[in-house]
């Protein structure tokens, strides 16, 4: 097939120009753009070149040509800073000695600075400036130099009339901030919900998005490559594969049931009859490998026999039932018989107290290997002491089976034995006997089609068309028409009305048709030229890109700005429909809809999202816990996924509940479950689920700063840190970011041999002056967290490793440990304002008391969430405006939510002066 007919200068020049347009949103003295007519696919690459070669360039063609993008023409009588005599005088005699060519200090160089505001790096350098001297940070305490009130005025009101007036004539003119492309979480969501695939898994075709301001969906860092482009396109390809019918019929599902002789491959677990053991009537039966191999071979399995499993999955482990795999990839469900028991003396079986969750892991069958893609699926299931039946779907790739998954339970690891073989030692019986649970069938259908064929996502893209088997040599199924040019205009046209962010021209739509149009020229068959036009148009800006609002008529771009906010995912009908009628221009018609978006299960979707980056979520998993110093938390996988759950749980409740803002350090409630209930030393609680419950009054419980999950994401694994404690709570709740330490200071390690105190290690840092006067800010705040382990349990001494009283004992893997208990924690602090705490909980007390500053910091990162784009200087009189509008019921968080999807701040420029949502 041939692929050029001229040369491709028109490719090179889109490669080169491209990336800076999609980054910056305006190009400036690139020269002309190279005039082209409508663009022909083979146009864009070099001879010989791949259909998805010519699909990049193509696209980047798009991109260039197709966003709208301006040029920036500030007003040239925009006030000038520099023209402010006093300002000047004030910089000159206090700032230019630190900050010239020859000692940068800050890297700041006043001499070669730009004292205009006409490009968006001076602004914002101006604007740190000024928040610095208005902060009273500079000049440095420590520096000699003394501002008086009067100076800073004449230097900040000048600079701040400056920034505002510059800034707001940018937006007037360009809009708040950039087109954002789509993270890949709303990529994936996109094609899910525009494809019909509910279980689509696109996002590790794609690289990590890079992150800035502690957002996934700022547009600056939202870019876009060649080689992301390559990975859109073959993210597309996938899905589009994914979502045609797989045969002229559905695939017939297989059933697979297994008894409890079944369901286990070995009679015997690693880690001996303690681990795991068949039963019968709750007596354990002594089965060997052979006896279990004939029972298979002669078909002779008992019903009233069971399995019971007395440990969690975690290697070397291979729970999985015999010879079942996923004959291809698609939903299974499992249907099982099971009750939750305990073992006790003898390996006898009682039924439990308490319910054991469990669910179940997809994996490949590779006995006690660990395979790659180890997944959670099903969901978690409490099994009762009542033997009950319980049903899931999960979701398997081809080749795949899945393991059962006890949570909480043992975790046996080999144990060396200093030359000898390895062995294990199942961990002591506790009080009641070991938890388990006992299974006595399982039945697995699948995969399960849709009961209508073609399948809805077929029809996605290609309507009502007729289907036959490909063609020899290829493999799948081949649409059918005997008009191809003129149906592939109709599916066009229909696609396009379903993906694009706004309705589409013929004209904007011609591109795509004469893609295909090309491939059916070139001999291509019509499904694989359509596929080719689908595959360009969902990485082209129509769907790559989220447009900035710019006029009233924008309402499509409103109606995607909110649902990519609240659900990472494109408007449901009832929002597109709204916005098709104008109607998203009442400010009571876009404050119902975004309520109603949070009252669905999508909205989860944004709390996860927005907890990962702002409260460091995502890295709950990061940093194992030293065993050598806290070996009770080995292999507590169903810990760490409960303390996510907690956090994730209390920041949805902050929102749907519209609590006030002083819950983030100060609330009456805790969001537990049966295993936080044990670890925060709280009343018990039945259940794996996570539900609120009211803190004791002696508890140190409640808010952020004292959930596992904030205490685990600021620690290492290893050792806790005042320092990068203080620093995060200062950052990520109070909004008060420390500046970066100097690149020469050292960073405070704790000495886990016990021979200093933290205290003792940070009076030394804070010896310097120039470390002492920021650590003041954030160190008190980190010590008052020190009563918090590495994993948020209390504790009122230090744990170390040579010094202090020795703790012994038999961890969860069945290993002895040793450790020491040192010196006692001090967690009294005081502020340089005077104030002074004792403990957390006077340290909660105070940072309550800031609740402005509190609903200040949670506005501003929710406003990255939701433009793309960071607080503006010329956004912050209207930030002030919608704070006083919560301020009288308590800055509730609903309530900052919803008042600033009714701003010009998220509305761009449709509507410039604050709304009144309530009208």
């Amino acid at each position: 097939m041939a692929r050029l007919t001229r040369a491709s200068q028109l490719d090179a020049t889109c490669m080169m120009a491209a990336p800076k347009i999609l980054s910056e949103r305006a190009f400036l003295n690139e020269g002309a753009l190279p005039q082209t007519p409508r663009p022909n696919l083979y146009a864009f690459s070099a001879p010989g070149a791949s259909l998805a070669s010519c699909l990049r360039s193509f696209v980047l063609w798009c991109l260039l040509f197709t966003l709208d993008y301006g040029f920036v023409i500030l007003a040239q009588d925009a006030p000038s800073f520099a023209d402010s005599h006093t300002a000047s005088k004030v910089i000159a005699q206090h700032c230019r000695d630190c900050h010239n060519a020859a000692t940068r200090e800050g890297d700041l160089n006043l001499d070669e600075f730009q004292w205009r505001f006409d490009s968006e790096a001076d602004r914002q350098i101006w604007s740190r400036i000024h928040d610095r001297v208005l902060e009273s940070e500079m000049p440095p305490a420590d520096s000699g130099i003394t501002l008086s009130a009067e100076q800073r005025t004449a230097l900040l009101d000048p600079l701040a009339e400056s920034l505002y007036s510059a800034d707001r004539e940018y937006v007037r003119q360009h809009g708040r901030g950039p087109a954002r492309r789509l993270n890949r979480i709303e990529f994936e969501n996109n094609l899910r919900d525009l494809l019909l695939l509910p279980h689509l898994d696109v996002r590790d075709f794609l690289p990590e998005d890079r992150q800035a301001h502690q957002s996934n969906k700022s547009a600056a860092s939202l870019d876009l490559t060649r080689v992301q482009l390559a990975a859109y396109l073959d993210a597309t390809e996938h899905a589009l594969r994914q979502a045609v019918a797989s045969g002229l019929q559905p695939r017939q599902s297989l059933h697979y049931r297994a008894l409890a002789t079944n369901m286990f491959p070995k009679a015997v677990d690693h880690a001996g009859r303690e681990s795991s053991f068949y039963a019968k009537h709750s007596q354990m039966l002594p089965l060997t490998d052979r006896d279990l191999q004939r029972i298979r071979r002669e078909n002779t399995h008992d019903p009233q026999v069971e399995v019971a499993i007395f440990r969690s999955a975690a290697w070397p482990y291979y729970g999985y039932p015999e010879n079942f795999l996923a004959v291809d990839d698609g939903l299974y469900q499992v249907r099982f018989q099971a009750r939750a028991v305990r073992q006790l003396r003898d390996f006898r079986l009682s039924p439990s107290p308490t319910p054991q969750p469990m669910t179940f892991r997809a994996r490949q069958p590779s006995k006690a290997d660990v395979s790659g893609d180890v997944r959670a699926v099903g969901g978690i299931m409490d099994i009762q002491a009542e033997s009950q039946v319980f049903e899931t779907t999960i979701y398997l790739k081809r080749g795949e089976t899945f393991e059962y998954s006890l949570l909480g339970l043992p975790v046996p690891h080999p144990i060396t034995s200093h030359g000898g073989p390895l062995y294990y030692d199942f961990p002591p019986m506790p009080d009641g006997g070991h938890s388990g649970v006992a299974f006595q069938w399982l039945e697995v259908t699948g995969p399960v089609d849709p009961s209508v064929w073609p399948p809805p996502s077929h029809q996605v893209l290609f309507a009502d068309l007729p289907i036959q088997a490909a063609a020899e040599g290829r493999r799948g199924i081949d649409v059918v028409t005997e008009v191809p040019e003129r149906d592939a205009i109709r599916l066009l046209r229909a696609f396009a009305r379903r993906a694009a962010r706004t309705p589409m021209t013929d004209q904007a739509l011609e591109p795509y048709v004469e893609l295909v149009h090309e491939e059916l020229r070139a001999g291509s068959p019509f499904t694989e030229a359509i596929l080719a036009g689908y595959r360009a148009f969902l990485c082209s800006p129509h769907f790559l890109y989220l447009p900035e609002p710019q006029s009233s008529a924008d309402q499509y771009a409103v109606a995607a700005r909110l649902s990519h906010f609240l659900w990472n995912s494109p408007p449901d009908k009832q929002l597109s429909a709204l916005a098709a009628t104008g109607s998203l221009n009442s400010p009571k018609t876009l404050r119902q809809e975004a309520e109603r978006l949070m009252q669905h299960e999508r909205f989860e979707s944004f709390v996860a999202n927005f907890a990962n980056y702002w409260l460091d979520l995502r890295h709950v998993q990061r940093d194992s816990p030293d065993i050598r110093l806290y070996p009770e938390y080995r292999g507590d996988d169903y810990l760490i996924e409960s303390m996510e759950r907690e956090t994730l749980s209390f920041v949805l409740e902050l929102f749907r509940e519209n609590l006030p803002v002083t819950n983030l350090v100060q609330a009456d409630f805790v969001m537990i479950n049966d295993r936080l209930a044990r670890h925060y030393e709280l009343p018990p609680v039945t259940g794996s689920a996570i539900r609120r419950v009211p803190v004791p009054a002696a508890s140190l419980r409640g808010g952020l700063l004292t959930q596992a999950a904030i205490l685990k994401v600021t620690a290492n694994g290893t050792t806790t840190s005042p320092v990068k404690r203080g620093a995060w709570v200062m950052d990520r709740v109070m909004g008060a970011a420390p500046p970066p330490p100097p690149a020469d200071v050292p960073a405070i390690e704790p000495d886990i041999r016990g021979a200093s105190t933290v205290r003792e290690l940070l009076a030394k840092h804070a010896e310097s002056e120039l470390c002492a006067s920021c650590h003041a800010k954030f160190d008190p705040v980190g010590m008052a967290l020190e009563n918090f382990d590495i994993l948020g349990g209390y504790r009122s001494r230090y744990r170390s490793l040579e010094r202090g009283d020795e703790i012994t004992g038999i961890d969860r893997a069945g290993h002895k440990f040793s450790y020491h208990v040192a010196s006692e924690i001090d967690a009294r602090g005081n502020f340089i304002d005077g104030r002074t705490f004792e403990n957390i909980s006077e340290l909660k007390h105070i940072l309550a008391s800031e609740e402005r500053q509190l609903a200040r910091n949670l506005l501003e990162r929710l406003v990255v969430f939701a433009t793309g784009t960071p607080l503006r200087f010329s956004d912050r009189p209207e930030v002030d405006v919608l704070l006083d509008r919560c301020a009288a019921d308590g800055y509730r968080a609903g309530d900052l939510l919803l008042n600033l999807v009714n701003s010009r701040i998220f509305l761009s420029n449709v509507r410039w002066e604050p709304a009144d949502a309530s009208e």
